[in-house]
């Protein structure tokens, strides 16, 4: 298995970071470019992918009580994440975003998916910023 962590201070409370983060209808927002995600029944979405243009199912569930998303394919066991929002104090929050992909042969290169993370979390950011 190959995991990825990054995280972020995000300038707002802790509960408005995570609606923006877990709003199905913004997620193409501030996730990686070459992903989008379509809502289906919930839990369930499809997960197309640019660069193979492919779906994929998967499943997103969002816990507004944890300030918790979790994610991960449904049909076979590609990868799986998570996103966990941290109250800071009044005006900020910090964001972990956690992947892991089970095989290590079709994980992405290190460096990109890095690199896809910084600039969601950029993206996440910014999306926050303009909704305050």
């Amino acid at each position: 298995m190959t995991e990825f962590e990054r995280s972020r201070r995000m300038p707002a409370p802790a509960d408005q970071v995570f609606r923006q983060a877990c709003d199905v209808g913004k997620l193409d927002l501030w996730m990686p470019r070459d992903l989008h995600v379509r809502a289906e029944e919930p839990p369930a979405v499809t997960v197309h992918e640019d660069e193979t243009g492919q779906d994929e199912r998967a499943l997103l569930r969002a816990e507004q009580d944890q300030l918790r998303m979790e994610w991960g394919t449904r049909d076979v066991d590609r990868y799986a994440g998570w996103l966990q929002v941290a109250g800071i104090d009044d005006d900020s929050s910090d964001v972990t975003v956690h992947l892991s992909f089970f095989d290590e042969r079709h994980a992405p290169p290190a460096e990109a998916v890095e690199q896809a993370l910084d600039e969601s979390l950029e993206r996440l950011a910014e999306q926050v910023r303009q909704a305050a």
